[in-house]
């Protein structure tokens, strides 16, 4: 498995957004963040089910894409890369200019608005100088960059331009495996091609297409066998009924050609992000403040509970004064849903919470002692609670507090940081366990995240951890 992961890769793109489609939710009065004063976009939306209703045999489907292709236009990046001259050289000659050489890259995106707003992926537009947007009646125009998210790979873009053709989105979470979808895009540089296939499953995840890059990064991909190669990046994804369901993301291959095996964000994922994009400048996720596991068989049935129990271990509480301490939640608490929706894994856990805005109040089912029970939490927000407690991607820590110390048996001569939990994903698993405590990194004394951060540098580095009473030295890596 691990060997056909490694020839996945993002010839064909990567991309997301996010939307919540589901009852509205309460959320407390005030804003999460400052507004960027953009204009919002009009956007169309459809979310009937694509197989509603009778219709006769058809034999082609020009007359429903024929109104959704002008809406698939190609994106064009550029950037300067300047490269130094080799040590060898300098040596020889003394300083040495540093060459400058201009990169290219090509991309496709799809406008969501008659004023100008694209839907891209990230690294098509990632550390570009200069875009350009190429529309299907062969105008070329500058693009500007909106915002850009590298958790789901998605950017969004604007042209000055008016009555564009523009697609409609759908509820993407009604897809079913099977459905008919269209993949649109400008594969190789050749111009706009559409390919035809099916959903070949939905909720996709730890195919490792962006946790590669970033390990917080949020997978939950729509699968199709609709062709999909170099240059589809950020194209659309589309239902029969002309309808944006996602957004072309990347192929899993072991030829840098397409085998089948495409990938594409839903657009329901996508839509929120969009929408904070624009509002915010930069992406607001709700935050609950759990660490958990999968509920595996064996585990359900040590608790108790039928072997085929499906949801989440709540295995701590970080930080201890969180929202999901301050509402209740227990640690060995199981989660089985939110806000009526069932929980099967960790990664929807933390997808579910990720999609909603913080201040957000949900209803979260689990069970404690075998019995149901439900709890409202308050959301709070990721990027000021969760971020300011990540010492290295996925990996989580906290000052060491008497209930800590009681809760793990830390003597009290120990000073530091506690690793409250190591993400799955996250390329410092097997390094750091969770539970461990950091005294030192390169011999400079830590007492919190933020400290921690500062004795860092770039490279290898040296820390001192205390686990299970034992110190040793580890040697890690910082990207």
């Amino acid at each position: 498995m691990k060997s056909l992961l490694a020839f996945f890769s993002l010839i064909a793109g990567l991309g997301l957004l996010s939307l919540n489609a589901q009852t509205p939710q309460r959320t407390k009065p005030g804003s999460p963040a400052p507004k960027t004063g953009l204009p919002h976009p009009e956007l169309r939306t459809d979310t009937t089910p694509v197989g509603e209703g009778k219709a006769p045999v058809l034999t082609s489907y020009a007359d429903v894409l024929e109104s959704v292709r002008p809406s698939v236009v190609s994106v064009f990046s550029s950037k300067i890369v300047r490269q130094r001259a080799p040590e060898v050289y300098r040596r020889m000659f003394g300083p040495l200019p540093d060459r400058e050489q201009k990169l290219s890259g090509l991309g496709s995106g799809v406008i969501i608005s008659s004023d100008g707003y694209i839907l891209t992926n990230n690294h098509v537009v990632e550390e570009a100088d200069e875009l350009r947007v190429v529309l299907s009646d062969e105008r070329e125009l500058p693009a500007k960059l909106i915002g850009t998210d590298p958790k789901t790979d998605i950017a969004v873009i604007k042209i000055d331009a008016t009555d564009l053709p523009f697609v409609t989105l759908t509820n993407s979470e009604n897809l079913r495996v099977g459905d008919i979808v269209f993949a649109i895009g400008n594969p190789l540089g050749i111009g706009q091609t559409v390919t035809m296939g099916i959903v070949s499953a939905t909720g996709r995840k730890n195919v490792n297409l962006l946790t590669d890059r970033a390990p917080d990064a949020y997978e939950n991909f729509i699968q199709t066998d609709a062709s999909i190669n170099v240059g589809n990046s950020g194209g659309a994804l589309i239902d029969a009924k002309g309808r944006l369901v996602g957004i072309n993301s990347g192929i899993a291959t072991n030829n840098r050609g397409n085998i089948g095996i495409g990938f594409a964000v839903p657009i329901n994922l996508a839509r929120g992000v969009l929408t904070s994009l624009i509002e915010h400048g930069t992406v607001i996720r709700g935050y609950m403040g759990v660490a958990s596991n999968t509920l595996t068989p064996d585990v359900a049935e040590a608790f108790g509970l039928p072997r085929d129990t499906r949801g989440v271990v709540v295995t701590d509480l970080s930080p201890r004064d969180g929202p999901a301490a301050k509402a209740g939640v227990k640690r060995e608490d199981i989660i089985t849903g939110i806000n009526g929706r069932p929980l099967t894994s960790r990664d929807d856990l933390r997808l579910q919470i990720a999609q909603l805005l913080p201040g957000t109040i949900v209803g979260v089912q689990l069970l404690r002692d075998g019995k149901p029970l439900t709890i409202e939490v308050t959301l709070g927000r990721l990027e000021d609670e969760a971020a300011a407690g990540e010492l290295l991607p996925g990996v989580t820590v906290q000052p060491l507090t008497p209930e800590i110390r009681a809760e793990l048996r830390i003597d009290n001569r120990v000073e530091g940081i506690v690793v409250t939990d190591v993400s799955q994903q996250s390329p410092y698993q097997g390094i750091f366990p969770a539970g461990s405590v950091i005294e030192q990194i390169n011999r400079v004394p830590v007492v919190d995240a933020a400290s921690a951060r500062a004795a860092m540098r770039s490279g290898r580095n040296l820390a001192l951890i205390q686990y299970r009473g034992v110190y040793r030295h580890l040697i890690f890596e910082v990207r």
